[in-house]
């Protein structure tokens, strides 16, 4: 189940990261701004998710800010699908994502109490 899981994941990275882009390119003012916000926000989003939301996280943040980050991070994704006319996919996104990441910090929290180690989010 948790390698399902981690799949769901990533998956659900790569369609936020997708939505970013659509949002930039459908909402940017000509050309320039399309290339600009529909490469741009998807590449920010993935930094800042690089260095505080992946499993191997340059910075690692307690729980809390990563699950912070989680929730900016997919929240924009939502937003930026319902602005531009999808929220049902918006809304759809949030509840899976929501769901996933509650899944993923409850299994890992208690794995690794069984390990001895500090949770990770």
């Amino acid at each position: 189940m948790r390698l399902v899981n981690e799949g769901l994941a990533f998956l659900l990275e790569l369609l936020a990261l997708a939505a970013l882009a659509y949002w930039g390119f459908a909402t940017g003012d000509g050309i320039v701004w399309k290339f600009v916000l529909g490469i741009g926000a998807p590449v920010v989003a993935a930094v800042v998710w690089g260095l505080f939301a992946a499993p191997r996280a340059s910075f690692g943040l307690p729980v809390v800010g990563v699950l912070a980050v989680k929730a900016v991070f997919f929240g924009a994704a939502v937003v930026a699908l319902v602005v531009t006319g999808h929220p049902v996919l918006g809304a759809l996104l949030g509840v899976v994502a929501v769901a996933n990441v509650s899944y993923t910090t409850a299994t890992r929290g208690k794995r690794s109490q069984e390990l001895g180690d500090h949770p990770v989010a």
